[in-house]
């Protein structure tokens, strides 16, 4: 495994190399064809390097969170645009998701869109993708961006319960400024009947429930 992440780390300059080895062998009387095979690896090399891109060396980093690590990958990718359909959407997603840690929410919104746009490669990708950018809207107090964000999460699945949980109880938030009770409340059963056990999240509810209570409908 180490072996083939070394390939893919260094492959575009193998690449380069083999076709200089392969140029030498023509100019030293070598014919083409006895050369041709080096010349398709390095073809090979040269194409999966800008279509398919590092994305596979970004796993272990991540497991350890080396976010340094996974950034100096990221930053390898000289040509996103070049890369293969979904590959550009995690590619998007995770520069989104790097740009949140570092509070900066306009890039981050900025990589998620396009992400979104591409389509995600499983539909739980792509369901945390649009709650997030409702999450963020909402911070904005864009409430209507937001729900329409959320309600496509909610549509496209959510991988986690704790996450399901945010984009129920978020809902409800929306709709109680709407003075939708009855949707509100409804929306809050459904936060509640998951039983987050994040913290944040678990508070959240207590706070909601304080006031859910007291409203008709």
């Amino acid at each position: 495994m180490k072996f083939y992440n070394l390939i893919i780390k260094y492959r575009f300059w193998l690449s380069l190399v083999l076709v200089g080895v392969g140029v030498i062998l023509n100019l030293t009387g070598t014919g083409f064809w006895p050369t041709f095979p080096i010349y398709f690896v390095a073809l090979i090399g040269l194409l999966s390097h800008f279509f398919i891109g590092p994305l596979r060396l970004i796993q272990e980093p991540m497991e350890k969170g080396n976010i340094e690590e996974v950034e100096k990958i990221l930053n390898s990718v000289w040509y996103p645009n070049l890369l293969y359909k979904p590959i550009r959407s995690t590619y998007y997603t995770i520069k989104g998701n790097l740009a949140m840690m570092n509070q900066d929410f306009d890039t981050a919104e900025k990589h998620l869109k396009k992400s979104s746009d591409l389509g995600a490669p499983m539909p739980e990708a792509e369901g945390a993708n649009k709650l997030q950018l409702g999450m963020m809207a909402m911070q904005r107090g864009d409430l209507k961006q937001g729900e329409s964000y959320i309600r496509a999460a909610i549509r496209a699945g959510i991988p986690d319960k704790e996450s399901e949980a945010v984009a129920y109880i978020s809902m409800c938030q929306i709709f109680m400024n709407k003075r939708e009770f009855r949707a509100a409340k409804d929306f809050f059963r459904k936060a509640k009947a998951l039983k987050p056990t994040t913290k944040q999240v678990v508070d959240q509810i207590k706070e909601v429930e304080k006031y859910i209570s007291r409203m008709p409908g």
